[in-house]
């Protein structure tokens, strides 16, 4: 390769040039020191050296002539060789430092962003924490939290929350995002001599500080309470204060009476929903779940008359307005087209228990009646839950129809029943009427 006093004015000359192919340089005084030029005349100042203990040559690009004068690039070339000669690589080095620089956001992004890997609520949830309740951070380098930041966010989540009010369950939530993030940052980016970027999670900061939520199993409606939160439920949507008001009611009622998850019911099409005039034949189809494949799932008398008189309002309101058919079950004006939560019923529903309870709790409350007020086996309790059942055999895995499982209407109409007839006993109770649980 031919050789050159790397001076402005024999740049200049050789930039002038051009050619078919990028032309190397070589500097006659300083050992390793380049420049390349491409057909364009554009010049990069580059140094090349033989790491110490390899056996393979390293080029690195310095910088733009222009942007670095000839005895800038001179100095950097001489830095590159001194790391040579003390076996290190300068590109090693580059990317360790921008895997140091790497921030929060930009882990967030990276996992959220790998297809197929998590599901569309899932992916939200992790960008509303980075978001919301880790804005402070969002743009700072991830190696740069500690563990005390992480103590210290976790605490003040736990006494005020986002809104001023404690939440626990929040911060145990958000804490655990961050610490899959972290983890996902710890496998992904590395330091130069192949360390992890991040050595021990911050997150662990919390080992013994996590806040106490109780037991989840006892988070549910007892039977002595379900009779009147079926009538309060009852009550509010005969009178709701607007439509995105009951349509959260709603919601909250279905997925009492089926057990769904909040998203799988406040999700739901009409395109999924099938009612019959043979209630046995009644159902609503779940095309994305959170473990399995799409199921049909079956509805119990109670739920199907609510999806019923929902239609009727959406087919009501589509004649009076002229506008299309909303073709969520559950449609607010929102962005979404869906409501997303149903606060304002479950709220009222918590005052009735006496504790707070979310949607998911419904869920817990519908797997209590199916097994221990109606004494439906496990595995049937699993199938309708969405559940892997814990008893699935050969049988079961290879022969048994698990997509269509209609055949279990008799469970879901027994847990409908059940909730219907605590209502009545509530409302009898509530008027003062001595009721007596007869012996079966």
């Amino acid at each position: 390769m031919p050789k050159l006093k790397l001076t402005k004015t024999n740049i200049d000359r050789a930039a002038r040039q051009g050619g078919s192919s990028d032309a190397l340089y070589w500097d006659t005084d300083t050992k390793g020191f380049g420049l390349r030029v491409t057909p364009t005349g554009l010049s990069k100042f580059i140094a090349q050296g033989r790491v110490r203990g390899t056996t393979n040559d390293v080029r690195v690009t310095i910088g733009s002539y222009g942007a670095w004068t000839v005895e800038q690039a001179r100095r950097k070339a001489d830095e590159y060789r001194h790391q040579f000669e003390q076996g290190v690589d300068p590109r090693e080095l580059e990317r360790e430092r921008k895997a140091l620089g790497v921030t929060l956001q930009e882990v967030c992004d990276a996992y959220v962003g790998r297809p197929g890997k998590l599901r569309a609520s899932t992916a939200d949830e992790i960008k509303r924490h980075v978001a919301k309740v880790f804005t402070a951070w969002r743009d700072k380098p991830i190696a740069s939290i500690t563990r005390e930041m992480v103590r210290d966010r976790h605490a003040e989540l736990v006494e005020r929350g986002l809104t001023g009010k404690p939440a626990p369950a929040s911060a145990n939530a958000a804490c655990v995002t961050l610490r899959i993030l972290i983890n996902f940052a710890m496998d992904e980016y590395r330091r130069s001599d192949g360390r992890p970027l991040i050595e021990h999670n911050p997150v662990g900061a919390l080992k013994h500080h996590w806040s106490k939520l109780g037991s989840r199993t006892e988070r549910y409606i007892d039977r002595g309470k379900v009779g009147a939160v079926w009538n309060l439920l009852q009550e509010a949507r005969a009178n709701p204060k607007n439509r995105e008001a009951l349509a959260g009611i709603d919601l909250t009622i279905f997925l009492l009476l089926t057990g769904a998850r909040r998203d799988e019911g406040a999700a739901l099409t009409w395109d999924r929903v099938h009612l019959s005039d043979d209630p046995a034949e009644c159902s609503w189809h779940l095309d994305v779940r959170k473990q399995g494949e799409p199921i049909t799932l079956p509805l119990s008398t109670q739920a199907a008359a609510l999806l019923r008189a929902r239609l009727a309002v959406a087919n009501k309101l589509a004649e009076d307005t002229g506008e299309e058919r909303s073709p969520f079950v559950f449609p607010s004006w929102s962005k979404a087209g869906r409501i997303m939560d149903a606060r304002s019923a479950m709220e009222s529903v918590s005052r009735v228990v006496g504790r707070h309870l979310s949607l998911h709790d419904l869920r817990r409350s519908f797997t209590n009646y199916a097994m221990r007020e109606c004494r439906v086996e496990k595995f049937r309790c699993d199938l309708l839950t969405g559940h892997k059942p814990a008893q699935e055999d050969v049988t079961a895995r290879n022969y048994l129809d698990l997509a269509n499982l209609q055949w279990l209407h008799s469970e879901v109409e027994q847990v409908g029943s059940f909730i219907e007839q605590q209502g009545r006993v509530a409302a009898a109770q509530a008027s003062g009427v001595n009721v007596v649980t007869l012996r079966a």
